[in-house]
């Protein structure tokens, strides 16, 4: 039987064992954590959501994060101590512009067929992962939010997305317990959905060890080269932020850049959302993660591998939960961040390496990792074959 090596244990190195397992080879999952799942796929923002494929690069986005800058409870903060890495990522960016529209439409289709994936792994492993179908809520408070949406639709229309406009009366309709003066419109879709990251991978870990050719090994690697040398076999890299470090070990760097996000899961949260929403002006996601759990979700702080979770940035997910949701209950809730495996372009890595033969690479999704990671896995697997 063939073997394949897979490095990280989160929702892309999870899947890709899966796939690997359901093509015939025996599998062994190496992450350095006790358990699978307990780093970005640990309390991710929920959302299998194509309607939020929207890539970053746009000079729209450039401004706002200029002035974003002195604000200290902004969407977005970056750390100004200087580092190559940060700032070679930051250019990076800026050459990825001239394929924002393109990258958005390829990342939508990507995620539709990720949609698929994910309820037919559910429904051949039987796994529970707290997944509610009731769709994507995009609301708009800024009428230059709302017009950006209207042209970024077009991009998912030509991904077959099917998401319309909705009125203000229309947004209240949809999800009763969403109340805010402020909101203009939205817009919504019912092919998204919303489920738990961290049950569905740990518990397809379990599966997969239980009736497949798949071990779990916690094990720290610290040299990928001398892996690779004493381990026969198909490599695939699915390290998450620790990608690039490992990737550099074979003289293949990867460009990614570690992108700090929070999330508070609030308990027993009372009268709360049942539609998954995204304040496109705000930068934030909730999910519904079964009758008991809301998860909220939001900003993007470049400040290098820390992980610290920092108050000045969960308080703006409960003042705005308690702005835009009067009836919630925050009395309970759980912070947590972590980091997001970001390109410049936005883009997954998914590619065999053009330097080492048999090692392949199933990594960098951001923000997108649970929308992204069963195509992906898929797809790295059929490159193999």
């Amino acid at each position: 039987m063939k073997h394949a090596h897979v490095i990280g244990a989160g929702i892309s190195g999870v899947t890709t064992a899966y796939y690997l397992a359901e093509a015939g080879y025996s599998v062994t999952v190496y992450d350095e954590r006790e358990y699978p799942a307990m780093a970005t796929s640990y309390a991710n923002g929920g959302q299998l959501s194509a309607s939020n494929a929207e890539t970053w690069n746009s000079w729209r986005n450039v401004g706002k994060g200029i002035k974003w800058l002195a604000k200290s409870d902004a969407p977005l903060k970056i750390n100004p101590a200087p580092s190559l890495h940060k700032y070679g990522w930051f250019m990076q960016f800026l050459r990825a512009i001239p394929h924002r529209d393109a990258n958005t439409v390829k990342t939508c289709e990507m995620a539709l067929q990720a949609h698929d994936l994910y309820k037919a792994i559910a429904d051949h492993t039987g796994v529970e992962f707290d997944r509610v179908e009731k769709g994507i809520l995009h609301v708009y408070t800024d009428p230059k939010e709302l017009e950006n949406a209207r042209q970024t639709n077009l991009l998912y229309k030509q991904a077959g997305l099917e998401r319309w406009e909705v009125t203000r009366e229309e947004v209240r309709d949809i999800e009763p317990a969403l109340e805010n003066p402020d909101i203009i419109g939205g817009f919504y879709n019912t092919q998204d959905y919303t489920g738990d990251i961290h049950k569905f991978t740990a518990n397809l870990m379990d599966w997969l060890t239980q009736n497949r050719d798949v071990f779990f090994k916690q094990y720290k690697i610290e040299d990928l080269y001398d892996f690779m040398r004493i381990r026969p076999g198909i490599t695939v890299l699915c390290a998450g932020v620790n990608s690039r470090t490992l990737s550099r070990d074979v003289g293949d760097t990867l460009p990614i850049y570690p992108v700090k996000g929070y999330s508070i899961t609030v308990h027993n949260p009372g009268t709360a959302p049942w539609a998954s929403l995204l304040d496109d002006t705000a930068k934030i996601v909730t999910a519904r993660l079964g009758k008991d759990r809301l998860r909220i979700a939001g900003t993007a702080e470049f400040a290098g591998y820390n992980t610290d979770i920092k108050q000045a940035r969960i308080r703006p997910l409960k003042q705005w939960a308690r702005s835009m949701i009067p009836g919630i209950d925050l009395e309970t809730v759980t912070p947590w961040a972590g980091l997001r495996p970001m390109t410049p372009d936005m883009m997954p890595i998914v590619r065999k390496s053009r330097v080492v033969p048999y090692l392949y690479y199933n990594t960098g999704h951001g923000h997108l990792g649970w929308t992204l990671s069963a195509y992906t896995a898929k797809h790295i697997v059929e490159i193999m074959q």
